[in-house]
C-alpha cells in the first residue's frame, strides 16, 4: 500500500477527538552555515580583539570589586567598547546587592612561635574589633569534623579548616569541594561560638598569596571575621598544630557591609538576519576580586565572548538569530547579575535558544558538553564536528549548564552549552593578587574566541531549536 494511503487509513482509525502526534522534527544546521563556520574559525585564530580588550580593561580599570570604586568605571568602559565594536544594540539592566568593602587585613601566629601569615578576608566577612583579636586556634581537616566537635571546644576560639590542597587538574574538579567549605564553613563555625574562621586557601599553588572568595551568612548581623591564608602558611600552621602545644593567633580585618549598591548588567546584541528576537546568550562577568586586576577572572571571559560576537557581526551574511553578550554584574559575591537577568527577562527566556558563558580563564578549550532536548542532539554533534579542528572533544554523555551566570536562566529551561577550559593553571592564580594580564597566553585566547564564534554562529543558524522552554526537557531522560 502506498505510504500516503497507509497514513490516511491510520488517521481514520483514530478515535474521534484524539489528535495524531507528529514525530518531533530534528534540529539541523544547514551545510552553508557549516561552510561559513570553517572560514569564521580561521579568521578568529588570527584575531587579537580579545587580547586588546582584556589588556585595556586591566590597564585602564584594573580590579573591579562589585560596588567598589571601579565598578561604574568598568560599566562605562564596557558600554563604550560595545559601541566601538559596532554592536547593534547596547543597554543596561539594574542589579542591586549588598556593598562589601575591604580596607585592611593581617594575621600572625603569636604563640608558641611568632610567625606572620599571608591572609586575606573572605567576601562578606565581618570586621574584627579595632586593633584585631587574639585567640587560640582549633584545627579541623574537614567540615564534618568541625560539625562533630562539641560546641564548648569551639566557643571563643578561631576555627581553622586545614582542608586538603587542591590538585592542579584540567577540569578543576577539586574546586567545588573547597569552595563549599569556604562558603558554608564560617557560618557553621559562628553557630558553634567561634570568634573567627580561618581557611586554607582554595587554590592549587605554592605561592605565598592567599585566595579570597565569598562566604555566606544567612543573617549578616551574626557574621564573624573570616579569612583565608596562603597554602605555604597553611602548611606552617598545620605543622605547629601537630606539636600539641596551644597555638594562638592574632587576626585583624577591617572590612564589612556598607549598605546596598545599585549596579547593572551591560548588554549588547548583534542582530540576527531573519529571526532577530531569538538569540544565543553568552558573556562573562565584569566584576572581579580586588587583589589582582581580574585578567583571567573574568576579564578574559568578557573579552572572548565580545570578540567572538564582533567577528560574527562582521560577516557578509549574519546568522538567522541574534547574538546577545552580557557583561554580568557581581558574579563573585553571589551571582547577582545572572539572577537579575533571569528575573528581568523571564517572559522571554524561551527566545534564548542556547547559552554559553566563558568563566574559566584564558587557557584552551578542550571539551564540549550540552544539555538540550533529544531532537537537538544531532545539531550539537554538527557543532562538535566544526570545533574538532581546534582540539575540542565532545562528551555526549555529560550535561552542559552554560556557565555560572547562566545557571539561573538554565534552571528555568534554557538549553545549555559548556565549552570547558583547561584549568590546570587557573587555580594557581584564581582570586589572588596573581590574577594579572601576564597569565594570558594570546594563542590560547584566540582558540577560545574561535570556539565561541563557531558555536554561537552555528547555533544561531540552526533550523529548529535546542529546547529553550522549560517543558522541552520533559522527554529527556538525562542521557546527555
Amino acid at each position: 500500500m502506498p505510504r500516503i494511503v497507509t497514513l490516511c487509513v491510520a488517521l481514520a482509525l483514530l478515535p474521534i477527538g484524539v489528535r495524531a502526534v507528529e514525530p518531533a522534527t530534528a534540529t539541523n544546521i544547514p551545510q552553508a552555515a557549516i561552510n561559513a563556520a570553517g572560514e569564521l574559525r580561521e579568521r578568529a585564530l588570527n584575531d587579537d580583539v580579545a587580547y586588546a580588550l582584556v589588556d585595556d580593561l586591566t590597564t585602564r580599570i584594573g580590579p573591579r570589586l562589585a560596588g567598589g570604586e571601579n565598578d561604574l568605571a568598568a560599566r562605562e568602559w564596557m558600554i563604550a567598547k560595545f559601541k566601538a565594536l559596532g554592536f547593534d544594540k547596547v543597554w543596561t539592566e539594574p542589579v542591586s546587592y549588598p556593598k562589601w568593602v575591604r580596607r585592611s587585613e593581617s594575621a600572625a601566629i603569636v604563640a608558641p612561635f611568632a610567625q606572620s601569615l599571608a591572609a586575606t578576608a573572605l567576601g562578606y566577612s565581618a570586621a574584627t574589633p579595632p586593633g584585631g583579636l587574639d585567640a587560640e586556634v582549633i584545627g579541623f581537616d574537614s567540615l564534618d569534623a568541625m560539625k562533630a566537635a562539641p560546641d564548648y571546644q569551639v566557643k571563643g576560639k578561631i576555627v581553622y579548616l586545614g582542608i586538603p590542597r587542591m590538585r592542579a587538574l584540567s577540569d578543576g574538579r577539586d574546586y567545588g569541594t573547597g569552595s563549599t567549605v569556604r562558603v558554608t564553613g564560617p557560618e557553621l563555625a559562628a553557630a558553634k561560638g567561634a570568634v573567627a574562621f580561618l581557611l586554607r586557601s582554595v587554590g592549587s599553588d605554592n605561592n605565598r598569596l592567599a585566595h579570597t572568595g565569598v562566604t555566606h551568612f544567612t543573617d549578616p548581623a551574626k557574621a564573624i571575621p573570616a579569612a583565608a591564608i596562603s597554602n605555604p602558611d597553611a602548611d606552617l600552621l598545620d605543622n605547629m598544630l601537630k606539636l600539641g602545644t596551644p597555638v594562638k593567633l592574632h587576626l585583624a580585618l577591617d572590612c564589612g557591609i556598607e549598605g546596598s549598591y545599585n549596579g547593572a548588567n551591560v548588554i549588547a546584541e548583534i542582530t540576527g538576519r531573519s529571526r532577530p528576537r531569538e538569540y544565543f546568550l553568552t558573556g562573562g562577568h565584569l566584576d572581579s576580586w580586588d587583589l589582582g586586576t581580574g585578567a583571567i577572572d573574568d576579564g578574559a571571559g568578557v573579552a572572548i565572548t565580545t570578540a567572538a560576537a564582533h567577528l560574527i557581526g562582521q560577516l557578509r551574511e549574519r546568522p538567522a538569530r541574534s547574538i546577545r553578550v552580557v557583561a554580568f554584574a557581581n558574579e563573585e559575591s553571589g551571582l547577582f547579575g545572572g539572577k537579575a537577568y533571569a528575573t528581568q527577562n523571564h517572559n522571554e527566556i524561551g527566545k534564548a535558544i542556547l547559552g554559553a558563558e566563558s568563566d574559566g580563564g584564558a587557557d584552551r578549550i578542550f571539551k564540549l558538553t550540552a544539555t538540550v532536548k533529544p531532537e537537538a542532539r544531532a545539531a550539537i554533534g554538527q557543532i562538535a564536528a566544526a570545533l574538532a579542528p581546534l582540539g575540542i572533544e565532545y562528551d555526549a554523555n555529560a550535561p552542559g549548564s552554560g556557565g555560572s551566570d547562566l545557571s539561573a536562566v538554565h534552571a528555568v529551561g534554557m538549553a545549555g552549552l559548556s565549552l570547558h577550559q583547561d584549568t590546570t593553571r587557573y587555580f594557581d592564580w584564581h582570586h589572588t593578587a596573581n590574577d594579572t594580564l601576564d597569565k594570558i597566553d594570546p594563542v590560547q585566547l584566540r582558540q577560545n574566541v574561535a570556539a565561541y564564534a563557531v558555536a554561537m554562529f552555528l547555533a544561531a543558524s540552526a533550523e529548529g531549536d535546542f529546547g529553550s522552554a522549560a517543558d522541552a526537557f520533559a522527554d529527556d531522560k538525562g542521557e546527555h
